[in-house]
């Protein structure tokens, strides 16, 4: 199964996103992450769709068997996440203070690299041990 990757960044009121594969395709979502989630798949099957049956040409990889995967920036995977992880969860997780995390959700400030490896690593790491400990 191949992969198709989607650019997402937060919105005021919820997510935006565009992929390198689908020119000009470009969709915004008010909501919560999930209802964007099934927003893109419908949208990028309906543009397929189109694509068809106006004949124009479209990359082979969705005739096939694809799976979208959601790329995010640091402020929106925080911004993703700020109702399930509070701040004072993260910041243990992480060791970026509270406040910091907090700016970067609102965008006041962009981590520099080494911070953002830090979040990922630190999301990644739950990750990997909750399901190490779920039955």
């Amino acid at each position: 199964m191949e992969e198709v990757v989607i650019s997402t960044s937060r919105t005021e009121r919820g997510f935006s996103a565009s992929c390198e594969l689908l020119p000009g395709w470009v969709v915004a979502y008010t909501g919560n992450f999930s209802g964007f989630v099934e927003y893109v798949k419908e949208s990028v099957d309906f543009y397929v769709e189109c694509a068809r049956n106006d004949g124009e040409e479209y990359p082979a990889v969705f005739d096939g068997d694809y799976k979208l995967l959601f790329k995010m920036n640091i402020q929106s995977l925080l911004y993703c996440y700020d109702k399930i992880l509070t701040r004072a969860a993260l910041s243990r997780l992480t060791g970026i203070n509270e406040r910091q995390l907090g700016h970067y959700i609102c965008g006041r400030s962009k981590p520099r690299s080494a911070q953002s490896g830090k979040i990922v690593r630190a999301l990644h790491s739950l990750g990997q041990e909750l399901q190490s400990v779920c039955v």
